[in-house]
């Protein structure tokens, strides 16, 4: 067999692997959406594990202690959720405000697009019962037990990567890099840019949230607590959360503010913070290293999107900076590094 032969060969077995590895990410989805979330979060805590134990601090308190850091911050989220929640649930009269706005906004759409209207009593429940929304209660349930169970899942894995079960960097070198050397720096690698990744994302969607409050309380716009919350959440999913974010307070603001001007400068605030947040300043403390095409990003939302549903917009990009370090420890496969991040592969190795 020659050598177009093998290359012809390799190319069919490409186009046959991938998909079958796409179909089994899918379908086994309940096992490597914990695995690969809790791998990332075991990352970033391992610097932490390492610095204990120089200090003598024996592996079991060690992982007790990181795991008593993971619980407290859980804590401090439920605790932010539950702030919000009692937030909506004191305003008894909102609720019936936003019920006469929205029936006032569903009978403008309705005479500017000709829409027959109802003669239902209530019109807000009319749509609902035509969208079926009453009807997905076992779709409901099975999404609460879904979360639960991805939940525990994950927090076992994390227990087994941190306690070294399960060794990222060994299992690296026994995998994809045979060389030991290299495997340490490339997980080294990963895991320095995954932390820099999660900090600044945190800190970024921080920023965001605080900024979304402070809006909502200078507008007089109810629930600012919820409102910063959601938007700190939605913040790390790239690109799209920024978008569902402005358009969802957007619409609450629409419901809430009663000139036409104050909701113009409303959302436009929302809108300049996102893009001095997501557009100027995420880029900037990022760094090169993240450098990644906007079309890969596009591309990888909706691969993984596709895949894992929200928990895949999550960590597409997590992901995608990992293949991204993978890829270039391959001269086959530094171009698609390169591509990847939108360098110019000619540009960057002129000898090839």
């Amino acid at each position: 067999m020659n050598m177009h032969q093998i290359k012809t060969t390799n190319t069919l077995l490409l186009f046959i692997v991938v998909p079958v590895i796409l179909y089994t990410l899918k379908i086994l989805s309940f096992i490597f959406i914990p695995l690969v979330l809790s791998m990332f979060i075991a990352l970033m805590f391992l610097p932490i594990k390492r610095w204990l134990l120089k200090k003598g601090i024996p592996n079991l308190i060690s992982v007790s202690i990181i795991i008593l850091i993971i619980a407290v911050l859980l804590k401090t989220g439920i605790e932010l959720i539950q702030l919000s929640s009692k937030e909506i649930l004191a305003d008894d009269t909102l609720f019936y405000e936003i019920k006469i706005k929205l029936v006032q906004l569903i009978l403008a759409i309705e005479n500017i697009f000709g829409i027959p209207h109802t003669e239902s009593e209530n019109e807000i429940l009319h749509y609902i019962q035509k969208s079926n929304i009453f009807k997905n209660v076992g779709s409901t349930i099975e999404f609460i037990g879904n979360t639960l169970t991805l939940t525990l899942m994950t927090v076992f894995f994390t227990i087994l990567w941190l306690s070294e079960s399960i060794n990222f960097q060994k299992l690296l070198n026994h995998t994809i890099i045979k060389q030991k050397n290299l495997s340490i720096k490339v997980f080294r690698r990963i895991e320095k840019d995954l932390i820099k990744f999660v900090i600044v994302k945190f800190f970024i969607s921080l920023l965001t949230g605080i900024g979304f409050t402070l809006t909502c309380l200078i507008f007089d716009v109810s629930w600012p607590i919820f409102w910063g919350l959601f938007a700190f959440l939605f913040n790390f999913i790239q690109m799209i959360g920024s978008f569902v974010s402005v358009s969802f307070l957007g619409l609450f603001a629409l419901v809430e503010l009663d000139t036409t001007g104050s909701l113009i400068l409303f959302i436009g605030i929302l809108t300049g913070i996102e893009i001095l947040m997501g557009g100027v300043l995420e880029p900037i403390f990022m760094g090169k290293s993240f450098s990644i095409n906007v079309i890969t990003v596009l591309i990888m939302l909706m691969l993984w999107g596709y895949l894992w549903g929200v928990p895949g917009l999550i960590l597409s990009i997590p992901i995608t900076v990992f293949l991204k370090i993978i890829f270039e420890q391959f001269p086959k496969t530094k171009m698609i590094s390169y591509l990847i991040s939108g360098k110019d592969y000619q540009l960057i190795l002129p000898n090839i």
